[in-house]
């Protein structure tokens, strides 16, 4: 059976222009693949040559104030082999944009979908990139580093609401160690909490 750095180096000889060296730490293997326009093509390698037959998870990290500025993360697992592997890639804020990976596998058009609606990034060539958490028309994209942790007021009339619509809450916050579980609470907090 291969480990996962062995399958991490078996793609990257054959993508060597286009993956760093294999990052390990902890047992986990990561790749870097430096041009997210052939982020789909290394995932159809690592499926249909190194039966990596399911995507994980694909979520996405907020670089505010770097650039690029999002880094999206790719979970791969193999059924046959039991290995895991993660592929990176980074997209910058002026392109925010990086190919689908939902024709290699069909469960990234959920993933894909979320992380668009939560951080921005669009997927190209996806068959459906709507919202699908928030509603549609929300102006926001509420888990970016630059998005107010009390959230943004705003005034929806006849979306969701009779009365103004607060966007507040942006991601909750509990308090360690509160008193009690009241307190422990995940809630959007005012300074005074």
């Amino acid at each position: 059976m291969p480990t996962p750095l062995e399958l991490a180096r078996q793609l990257r000889e054959t993508f060597s222009d286009l993956l760093a060296e294999p990052l390990e730490f902890r047992g986990e293997v990561t790749l870097v693949v430096r041009d997210p326009e052939r982020i789909a093509e290394v995932c159809r390698h690592a499926k249909e040559t190194l039966g990596y037959d399911l995507l994980l998870d694909l979520s996405s990290v907020d670089n505010y104030g770097d650039e690029p500025r999002w880094t999206v993360v790719y979970e791969l697992y193999g059924l046959a082999h039991a290995c895991h592997l993660r592929l990176k890639t980074s997209v910058g804020e002026e392109k925010g944009s990086v190919p689908t990976v939902s024709t290699v596998w069909r469960t990234a058009d959920w993933h894909e979908r979320e992380v668009y609606d939560m951080m921005g990034i669009r997927f190209a060539g996806h068959p459906d990139l709507r919202r699908i958490l928030m509603w549609e028309g929300y102006p926001y994209h509420p888990l970016r580093k630059d998005f107010p942790l009390a959230g943004k007021p705003t005034d929806l009339p006849e979306v969701a609401f009779t009365r103004a619509a607060p966007l507040d809450g942006g991601p909750f916050v509990t308090v360690a160690g509160g008193a009690d579980s009241i307190a422990r609470e995940p809630r959007s907090r005012t300074p005074e909490d």
